[in-house]
C-alpha cells in the first residue's frame, strides 16, 4: 500500500470511528502526536478539572472533613470502576499502592494458601520488577523461583508449584500470553495464578471471572490514564477472600481502623488488601480518568486497537522493512496487544529525533522502538503520519 492510498484509507476509517469523540476528552498538546500511552497515558480534561476541585474545595475548604465526606471510600469506589474492564465482580478489586507492592501482596497470599509447596513459576522475560518481587517472596519462604520463557511455563508447572505469575501482554513485544491454558494448567496441578495486567487493563479485554483467575494486579497510569504514579489495583477471586491474608497489615486493612486497636483484625472482603493511607490527589486523577470508560465498550476499544496496529504492520511491510526495520511483535491480531515493537539499529537516536519533532514514542534496550496505539486518542491518520516520520532521513 502506498502512503497516498494509506492516507485516504485513514481518512475513511477515522470518519467511521465510533471512538473518535473520545480524543477531545484528552488534554494533549496540539503539536504532539503521542505513541507512548503504554508507558504513561496523557492527561484527561476531567482529571484536570477534578484535581482543581480537590485542591481548591476538598482540601482547602473542607480540610480534614473530606476524609469522611469522600476520601475514605475512594479505594473501593475506584476499584469498582476498574472491575468491569477486567471482567471482575463488584467489590473484588481495590485501588491502592503500586503494582510492585500489590504483586508482593498477591504472591505472599498465594504462597500462604499453598503450604508445603516449594516453587514459584514465572516468565523469565517478565517486567523486571515482577521478577525481583517474585524472587524476594521465594527467598523469604526458602522456595525456588523457576524462571522460564513464556512458551515453557506450562511445562514447568508441577505439584511442587505454589503459584504461577506472568504478564498477560508482554511489555516488550506486546505478545499476548495464553491466559486460559496457563491458568488451567496451574489449577490442574493445584497451584494458584497471579496475572499482571499492566499492559492489558483499558486496552485488551480480559475476564478474570470466566478464566477463574485467583489474583491479578495492574497499574493505573498506562491505558487507564490516571497520571504519573497513579495508584495500582489488585483483584482477588471472591472465593479466596475469606481465607486470604497479606503481609502488609496496615491500618487501612483493619476491620475497624478508627478503633485504633493494638492487634490486627483483617477487614472483610477486598479491603483487607489495603495497607496505609491512600494518595488522595493521585487517586482523584485516576478516578476522573476512568470516567471515560463508562461511555465506551472494551469490544470497540479492542477492535480499534487491532485496526491501528494492523494498519501500522501493513505499512511496515511496504515501507519500513525494506529500510532495515524488524517487526518484534506478533503479526496475528489475536496474539498482539495495543503496542507494536520494531527492532532498529539506530532506534534510540531515531526515537529521540522524533520526540524533538513532537512525535513521542518509546525505546527499550538494546534496539526496540515501541509504539503504543491507544484507541481512545490515537487515530488512523496518526499511524500514517508516524510512518512518514520513520522514513524521514
Amino acid at each position: 500500500m502506498n502512503l497516498i492510498d494509506a492516507e485516504e484509507l485513514a481518512r475513511t476509517l477515522d470518519a467511521q470511528d465510533v471512538l473518535a469523540p473520545m480524543r477531545a476528552k484528552f488534554d494533549l498538546p496540539a503539536d504532539v502526536t503521542y505513541f507512548d500511552g503504554n508507558s504513561l497515558g496523557p492527561l484527561t480534561l476531567r482529571s484536570r478539572e477534578v484535581l482543581h476541585h480537590t485542591i481548591d474545595v476538598e482540601w482547602r475548604e473542607r480540610l480534614i472533613r473530606s476524609w469522611n465526606e469522600d476520601w475514605l471510600a475512594m479505594p473501593m469506589r475506584v476499584g469498582n470502576m476498574i472491575a468491569p474492564l477486567i471482567g471482575a465482580t463488584q467489590d473484588s478489586v481495590i485501588s491502592c499502592d503500586n503494582t510492585s507492592i500489590n504483586l508482593h501482596k498477591a504472591l505472599m497470599s498465594a504462597v500462604e494458601l499453598r503450604p508445603g509447596r516449594t516453587e514459584i513459576v514465572i516468565d523469565i522475560n517478565n517486567f523486571p520488577t515482577d521478577i525481583y518481587i517474585a524472587q524476594s517472596v521465594a527467598d523469604q519462604h526458602g522456595m525456588t523461583l523457576v524462571a522460564v520463557p513464556a512458551e515453557e511455563i506450562i511445562g514447568a508447572i508441577s505439584e511442587r508449584t505454589a503459584v504461577v505469575t506472568a504478564t498477560h501482554v508482554d511489555y516488550r513485544t506486546a505478545k499476548i500470553l495464553d491466559a486460559p491454558a496457563i491458568t488451567a494448567t496451574a489449577h490442574q496441578h493445584g497451584a494458584l495464578m497471579v496475572w499482571d495486567l499492566a499492559h492489558t487493563a483499558g486496552a485488551v479485554p480480559f475476564d478474570v471471572s470466566t478464566l477463574d483467575i485467583d489474583f491479578a494486579v495492574g497499574c493505573g497510569y498506562k491505558y487507564l490514564n490516571g497520571g504519573p504514579g497513579a495508584p495500582a489495583f489488585i483483584y482477588v477471586a471472591p472465593r479466596l477472600l475469606a481465607e486470604s491474608g497479606q503481609p502488609l497489615q496496615g491500618w487501612w486493612a483493619h476491620a475497624a481502623p478508627f478503633d485504633f486497636e493494638l492487634s490486627f483484625r483483617p477487614a472483610p472482603g477486598i479491603s483487607r488488601f489495603l495497607t496505609g493511607t491512600t494518595t488522595v490527589l493521585s487517586m482523584k486523577s485516576l478516578e476522573a480518568a476512568l470516567e471515560i470508560f463508562s461511555g465506551v465498550s472494551m469490544a470497540d476499544i479492542r477492535a480499534k486497537s487491532i485496526g491501528l496496529t494492523g494498519l501500522f504492520i501493513d505499512l511496515f511491510d511496504a515501507h519500513l522493512a525494506p529500510r532495515g526495520f524488524m517487526l518484534a511483535s506478533p503479526r496475528e491480531s489475536e496474539s498482539r496487544g495495543s503496542h507494536v515493537a520494531l527492532g532498529f539499529v539506530g532506534g534510540k537516536a531515531l526515537v529521540d529525533k522524533m520526540s524533538a519533532q513532537g512525535v513521542i514514542a518509546d525505546f527499550r534496550p538494546p534496539d526496540l522502538m515501541r509504539f503504543g496505539f491507544a484507541p481512545l486518542y490515537n487515530s488512523f491518520g496518526n499511524v500514517v503520519s508516524l510512518v512518514h516520520h520513520l522514513l524521514r532521513p
